[in-house]
């Protein structure tokens, strides 16, 4: 059997993380699945893994949970810390895990400055500072990639697009409410800070492909479509089934694209921002 590769995916215990994790852990493909968790306990983070470890047939792969808070150096540094003494590399870095907190400050929960620190700290920061700590492991794989998970809110061009009979998805991000004060429409997508950050985080990514592209680190900045998770009814503010009803696919889609990837289907597109069926626009 080939040598496992060493793949860390953080946000690996929901939506399109988990459905990450199970691809993989389905490939005929051997990986060391390091499955990184916040918010829950390692006794309720194995139990979210354990029917991958029932199922049959048997995977090749292993998995790890590992504890994992983006807003904490001193987590990330013990994270770097395990993978070093355990495997000495790291083959695969998938920087997945992302939350939106513009919700919070519709609904009064947080303050507007709270919540778009916290916004960046997640999307922005905590992922910088995690890429910036593996690289000495990515660094001493044979083959390494590093994936930053970004939206298709995040272009810049298709802010631009005004036609939506011929673009329906981008009517809900790109009209303009009517006149006056408050803007009640804001609350349709409440998505402007998750949505910068990731726009920021298509920035990150080009820095980091620049960083390592002469040590041979394949980047991309991957948007993994329009999908039916938590987040994503966290974006538009309905449901997760009136979300699929507007056409969004289940997180195994996305997950299959990101397995793709990591497989060298799209490796003529390094250094880009890349959906499934073509290269996202800046």
């Amino acid at each position: 059997m080939p040598t496992p590769e060493i793949v860390l995916i953080t946000g690996g215990t929901s939506g399109l993380g988990l459905s990450t994790v199970k691809a993989l852990h389905s490939s005929a493909t051997p990986y060391k699945i390091l499955v990184g968790y916040y918010a829950i306990t390692a006794t309720e983070a194995s139990s979210i893994l354990q029917p991958l470890l029932t199922a049959h047939p048997p995977s090749p792969s292993t998995l790890h949970p590992l504890p994992l808070d983006l807003e904490s150096d001193a987590s990330l540094q013990s994270a770097i810390d395990y993978i070093t003494s355990s495997h000495g590399r790291l083959d695969i870095l998938v920087n997945n895990a992302g939350a939106n907190f513009d919700e919070d400050v519709r609904h009064g929960a947080r303050p507007l400055r709270s919540a778009l620190r916290k916004s960046w700290n997640v999307n922005l920061a905590g992922p910088h500072i995690l890429t910036t700590l593996a690289a000495p492991l990515l660094l001493n794989s044979p083959a390494p990639r590093l994936l930053f998970i970004t939206s298709g809110t995040s272009s810049l061009t298709e802010t631009e697009v005004a036609d939506f009979d011929k673009f329906p998805t981008l009517r809900v991000l790109n009209s303009s409410p009517e006149p006056g004060w408050p803007k009640e429409e804001m609350g349709v997508v409440a998505c402007l800070g998750y949505r910068t950050c990731k726009t920021a985080l298509n920035m990150l990514m080009r820095e980091w492909w620049r960083m390592l592209r002469r040590d041979g680190v394949r980047v991309w900045g991957v948007s993994p479509g329009f999908l039916a998770t938590d987040l994503a009814t966290d974006l538009a503010g309905v449901g997760r089934e009136r979300y699929a009803s507007l056409g969004a696919l289940p997180p195994s889609a996305g997950a299959e694209f990101i397995v793709k990837v990591l497989n060298g289907e799209r490796d003529g597109d390094v250094g880009k921002v890349i959906r499934a069926d073509m290269v996202q626009a800046w």
